[in-house]
């Protein structure tokens, strides 16, 4: 602990706590007080986020690119969006995987446990900028992101042994995510750290920073009995979180210290009279007001803000789960209705594009290759076979910060995928003009052309193995045509279940199963030959009789319905005889 004179510190301090303090340079644009850092902010973009830096960005690097992400954003033609989770599918719960019989509903309450349970690690956003007719360049970020702990309540985190297995397999930087992850919270937390703030009830929820604190509260209370007014103490080595929580417990817990931040590190404690800190708190340099810590503790909700009020196009690849963390993370918690999940995202982003809708439409159409997964569609897409040169065809130019990825594929790095999204969207949109236009028209084709060809697809989400195609987020859900419904007539096979039919079905095909009755089960496919095959080759079988559904003979309720009216038609049938039968006379 150190005592220094206050003259010279002071005048350190004023110039140092707008520079060094994370919090204070997250200041929205537009604040009085931070044009200079603003400014400063975005003519050193490129110094901040060098290439390996601009590629990765953490949460110290983020302020310092926030500005230029807002200036790229506002420019953008439209914006590719891809993420990494600690997990996917919930086993919380049983029965959550996707299944053919789930309704939107039905699917959206699975996706909304998994998403309550999970957390993104990596958000991957490309910015596509139309710099002239078919020229497209992209600037490609990964944000590694953790759930911030700024005097809110503490996060519980699930972790997926598959998936942290899978990310890992990959190349994925669990040390980026766990040390350097940018805060973020959603509208919820905030008011509830708000509320706190006005209160004056502040909590440290870090048990890590939680020792830093009690440790300098023990010595500024055995400091501050002997000394003067005006004499100041600096408490060091200290993180950004940390410098935060000391200063609001000192203030909170002290009516007579006032705190500054020094450096990136250290923070100073001054003694002063009760009307000196009053001065103090009603200075606009004072980086403990309430809009600056809640600034800082949206982390990256800022950009995920500025992102919505852009209302550019939003592109990803099967962008359910995504566009349900999205909304959990940084909006509000997921609500139970799937109808306002669906109204909230429509109105947070009134253009949604999946390319996974586009490529699985038009694949037949235009002898387009069925792709497993986004990276072999960008690779169809842009082989010769596919789209022979074509002068006309949109080029997409990497920016020097994302240069890598040009010569180097990087699957499932979340920066990597969202710019496949872009590409994939411009490729596939190409191609549909190619087929419904001239020549002269595609010469000088833009992205307004493009988002005109794609009207259909817009909106319009994939529904991985359900009982519709996709999510229309500005209209009715679309249908889709599937084959019949099976059903299993089990003979002689005592206390089957639909696990063991699985197992006996799947060296053949795959089926999703559900038990309609004791001895039936009731079968789904998304493929006309698995049906055709398992109908032939179960023909002859001695305890499985499998035919196609047909409700008026199968279904339990009819069934049950009528049973009850065989029944009632028989009493009314004896009633009516017992009626007629002839009196006995005397």
């Amino acid at each position: 602990m150190e005592t220094i004179g206050t003259a010279s510190k002071e005048q350190h301090t004023l110039g140092s706590q707008l520079r060094c303090s994370s919090f204070v340079r997250l200041l929205r644009p537009g604040s009085p007080d931070c044009g200079a850092e603003r400014g400063a902010a975005v003519r050193h973009l490129g110094a901040a986020c060098s290439p390996a830096a601009a590629m990765d960005v953490g949460a110290a690097d983020f302020a310092r690119c926030l500005p230029g992400l807002r200036d790229r954003v506002g420019s953008a033609a439209f914006l590719g969006l891809d993420m990494e989770f600690t997990g996917l599918h919930s086993a919380f719960q049983l029965n959550n995987q996707p299944s053919l019989f789930d309704s939107p509903a039905e699917r959206y309450q699975k996706v909304r446990q998994s998403v309550q349970r999970f957390t993104i690690t990596q958000l991957g956003l490309a910015i596509f900028s139309e710099e002239e007719s078919n020229k497209y360049v992209v600037h490609s970020y990964n944000f590694f992101l953790f759930p911030s702990t700024l005097g809110v309540t503490d996060v519980e985190l699930t972790l997926s042994a598959s998936s942290i297995q899978f990310l890992s397999h990959y190349g994925f930087d669990y040390n980026k995510f766990l040390k350097d992850g940018i805060p973020y919270m959603n509208e919820l937390q905030e008011k509830i750290l708000s509320q706190r703030l006005s209160e004056g009830s502040w909590k440290v929820c870090s048990a890590l920073n939680m020792n830093v604190v009690k440790k300098a509260i023990d010595e500024v209370t055995c400091w501050i009995a002997a000394a003067k007014e005006g004499d100041t103490v600096i408490l060091q080595d200290l993180s950004d979180s940390q410098m935060l929580d000391v200063q609001l417990v000192l203030r909170q817990a002290l009516p007579n210290v006032w705190t500054q931040p020094l450096g990136d590190s250290e923070v100073m404690v001054k003694k002063v009279s009760p009307q000196h800190r009053q001065l103090l708190e009603s200075s606009s340099y004072d980086c403990c007001q309430k809009e600056l810590i809640l600034t800082s503790a949206r982390g990256f909700t800022n950009l995920f803000q500025i992102i919505v009020e852009a209302k550019k196009p939003l592109v990803g690849h099967n962008m359910l789960m995504d566009l349900c963390h999205l909304h959990d993370k940084f909006y509000n918690p997921l609500p139970e209705s799937y109808d306002e999940f669906k109204k909230n995202i429509h109105h947070l982003f009134p253009v949604l594009i999946d390319t996974k809708t586009v490529t699985k439409s038009i694949w037949k159409n235009y002898h387009f290759p069925r792709a497993s997964n986004l990276l072999e569609a960008y690779e169809v897409l842009c082989s010769s076979d596919l789209n022979p040169t074509d002068p006309a065809c949109p080029v997409i130019a990497l920016a020097s910060d994302s240069a890598q990825y040009a010569e180097k594929k990087a699957p499932h790095e979340a920066a990597y995928d969202a710019f496949l999204c872009g590409s994939v969207l411009l490729k596939s949109a190409h191609l549909l003009l190619c087929g419904s236009t001239d020549d002269a028209a595609k010469a000088n084709s833009s992205f307004s052309q493009y988002l005109t060809i794609l009207a259909e697809y817009l909106n319009k989400v994939n529904f991985i193995r359900g009982c519709v195609s996709s999510i229309n987020f500005s209209g009715e859900d679309a249908s889709c045509r599937y084959p019949p419904p099976l059903v299993v007539c089990v003979r002689g096979w005592p206390r089957l279940n639909e696990r063991q039919i699985y197992q006996e079905l799947q060296p053949l095909c795959r089926f999703d199963i559900r038990r309609l009755s004791e001895n039936q089960f009731i079968l789904l496919s998304n493929r006309f030959k698995h049906v055709i095959r398992v109908l032939h080759d179960y023909k002859d079988h001695p305890k499985l009789q499998i035919s196609v559904y047909n409700h008026w003979r199968h279904s339990p309720h009819v069934n049950c319905l009528l049973k009850v009216s065989g029944i009632v038609a028989l009493w009314s049938l004896l009633a009516f005889v017992l009626g007629r039968a002839p009196s006995c006379s005397p």
